[in-house]
């Protein structure tokens, strides 16, 4: 039996594959563009000086380039704001957001490997109830949970907010590595236990590499998360010493309300972290949105 070959592609056809896939990546292009105008605008804003932000807008400097760092050297002088000071909120925000991300990490990894691979009795309703935490909405728990901040006097201490980042991380920490992990292949895990591995090695020598992409992506919506985050800084820290960038960028609205030029550095400045990490760890996070591919 004789199987016909496939005729071979006309130049018509070349051309139009080409000019489809060129059209995708002209739409996809002008996307990235309209994204990046704003923090291209937020950027040159807080490069320019008061006179020149207030008389035109930003894309006139793009012709006449009057640009200046004063703007920065202003905003991060401890002595020009309010306490703790810019730079000090800077350095809180790492205090915060480091903690507050690796630990719902670790302990959701485990939780979600005991979910996905472990037998114990209510092992899915629990998992249903993890997930039903996922609808609470965050302003309804401020209250009781300051109350027992307050009790046990976790109000105004770093480690109080990190516990706080945490159990608010928790539900979609669990419910997302828990998918990831039920959908690696099943035939590992057997033959890991054949050989005698124990539980503990199994996560730590099988499960945690190949979850690298989900972990990364998780870190990722977690750091940016706990990093932009105001209200759970404001509730549970009370303390000026102690605030993060949010708070003094409200520092700086309230004290700079017109000074756009100063606004709009201390607004670049907390942005550059985040898109620090999420290109760092891009090709982990592109891997982790398209995982569930993996072969046996």
């Amino acid at each position: 039996m004789t199987t016909q070959e496939s005729p071979p592609r006309t130049l018509g056809a070349q051309l139009t594959r080409v000019v489809s896939k060129g059209g995708i990546h002209f739409v996809l292009v002008g996307v990235a563009l309209l994204w990046l105008v704003p923090s291209l605008g937020l950027f040159v804003t807080s490069l320019r000086t008061r006179a020149a932000s207030s008389q035109s807008g930003w894309w006139t400097a793009i012709t006449d380039f009057d640009f200046t760092l004063e703007n920065y050297d202003t905003v991060l002088q401890s002595g020009d704001l309010p306490p703790p000071g810019f730079a000090d909120n800077f350095i809180n925000t790492f205090i915060i957001a480091i903690p507050s991300t690796l630990l719902p990490i670790i302990i959701a990894a485990v939780a979600a490997y005991a979910f996905a691979w472990m037998e114990f009795k209510g092992r899915d309703w629990i998992f249903l109830g993890v997930v039903t935490l996922l609808v609470v909405p965050l302003q309804v728990t401020w209250v009781p949970v300051l109350k027992i901040f307050n009790q046990f006097n976790l109000t105004g201490e770093f480690w109080g907010l990190w516990l706080a980042h945490t159990a608010y991380g928790l539900p979609f920490a669990i419910f997302l590595l828990r998918n990831f992990f039920a959908d690696l292949p099943k035939e590992l895990f057997e033959s890991a236990r054949m050989d005698g591995a124990s539980e503990t090695k199994v996560f730590l020598r099988i499960v945690v590499p190949l979850s690298i992409p989900a972990l990364a992506s998780l870190a990722i919506f977690q750091f940016v998360w706990v990093w932009n985050d105001l209200m759970n800084a404001l509730i549970f820290l009370q303390d000026v010493d102690k605030f993060p960038l949010t708070v003094g960028i409200n520092n700086l609205l309230g004290q700079y309300g017109n000074e756009w030029h100063l606004l709009a550095s201390g607004a670049f400045i907390s942005m550059v972290v985040p898109l620090v990490v999420f290109f760092a760890l891009q090709r982990f996070f592109v891997r982790g949105i398209t995982a569930g591919a993996v072969k046996g």
